[in-house]
């Protein structure tokens, strides 16, 4: 039985290996401070892994959504929910993207437990690697430009954190063209700010090989902000340093929306890994939009909710998969005002599924929400490297 405030998802592939996430937030009746938020956070999830039988061993990546970073984050960095185990690393974001409803803290968890323990090893203060079955998962977080005395523009701390992130690629002899996945990128105003990151982005994926005519990345581009008082862009990264091109799927379905170069920026819709025993569909952030780029039903968030919903079905249908193949949501308003009305209608469709629910613009003001998630099925194919 797992506890108020908690949700959980399971897959279990035909090699024994099992992929956990959950999603926790402060039960109904947390008093309203951070720190009793944090604690009952920290509660929650302990009492949670104990009730699934999970082990610190297995824990691979957590996110941290707060309120108000720069007057919390030394708090999370403090508690059972950060890095500090030397023995047994865990990837750690920390971003700042309040949560609805009353609360101040939320988290989402990621862990995998397999018959056989994971190697996990640090690298840096910003990367885990985690080894198994033969294969090397590098899970990169809270990469920025550290600024903390002066303020730095957003394409220069752009470059920045790519270039970090392509660094530490390139020292386990992999590439961002080849082994990236998956970004996840904040914006302090993504209503000022995005169209800078896309121009840097755009520029540097050009550089690495990635354009229209090879492949881009799944990606989130998001209203957030990390620890540091002067950084406008920060990111979360994860690489598959083993993966072979034949395990890769681009995910498109172009009568439900256009390319994304169409409207000049460059992220997949979504990625599918392929592996042995199973599928991971990794779903970028998704809105209301049509097959010409055109956002629909402004003002109405409700529709909005139900447009992004088909299209990441018919992104998943591209690859064999559906909506009841998701394994957690984040979604992300624009107007917490409408924090009840989407969770009452998203609950009802998709019940218990692990979801966060925060404040965090889209990148257009005209979009009221967008959802991005990660979804799984099984799958038999023996010549593929086992997960």
């Amino acid at each position: 039985m797992l506890p108020d405030g908690v949700a959980a998802s399971r897959f279990l592939g035909a090699n024994g290996c099992e992929e956990i996430y959950l999603s926790v937030e402060p039960p109904a009746g947390t008093p309203p401070g951070f720190a009793a938020q944090l604690a009952a956070v920290e509660a929650r999830y302990a009492a949670a892994l104990d009730s699934l039988g999970l082990g610190a061993d297995t824990a691979v990546f957590r996110r941290v959504f707060l309120s108000d970073v720069l007057n919390q984050a030394y708090q999370v960095r403090g508690s059972a929910l950060a890095d500090n185990d030397a023995a047994s690393p865990v990837a750690v974001s920390i971003v700042q993207q309040p949560p609805l409803g009353p609360d101040k803290a939320a988290l989402l968890a990621y862990h995998v437990r397999a018959p056989q323990p994971l190697v996990k090893q640090r690298h840096g203060h910003n990367h885990v690697l985690v080894t198994r079955g033969g294969a090397r998962h590098l899970w990169s977080v809270r990469l920025c430009g550290g600024a903390e005395t002066a303020p730095a523009d957003a394409e220069a701390q752009t470059r920045h954190m790519f270039d970090a992130l392509t660094n530490a690629l390139a020292a386990h002899g992999a590439s961002m063209e080849r082994h990236c996945q998956r970004t996840w990128i904040y914006l302090k105003d993504v209503d000022v700010f995005y169209r800078d990151m896309v121009i840097a982005r755009t520029a540097l994926f050009k550089q690495h090989g990635l354009t229209a005519k090879t492949h881009y990345i799944a990606s989130t581009g998001i209203e957030g902000a990390c620890a540091h008082q002067f950084d406008v862009v920060s990111m979360d990264a994860y690489s598959n340093l083993d993966m072979r091109p034949e395990q890769v799927f681009y995910l498109n379905d172009f009568d439900h929306m256009c390319a994304t170069k169409d409207y000049d920026v460059t992220f997949e819709r979504g990625t599918r890994l392929s592996y042995a025993d199973r599928r991971h569909y990794y779903i970028s952030g998704t809105a209301s939009i049509d097959n010409a780029g055109r956002v629909m039903h402004r003002g109405d968030v409700l529709a909005q909710l139900d447009r992004a919903l088909e299209n990441i079905d018919a992104i998943l249908r591209s690859g064999e998969a559906g909506l009841a193949d998701m394994r957690y949501f984040i979604v992300y308003l624009r107007d917490r005002s409408d924090y009840d009305a989407v969770r009452a209608r998203l609950s009802a469709r998709m019940p218990g599924l692990p979801t966060v629910y925060v404040q965090g613009p889209v990148c257009r003001p005209e979009w009221l929400i967008e959802l991005e998630g990660v979804a799984a099925t099984g799958a038999a194919e023996p010549a593929l490297p086992q997960f």
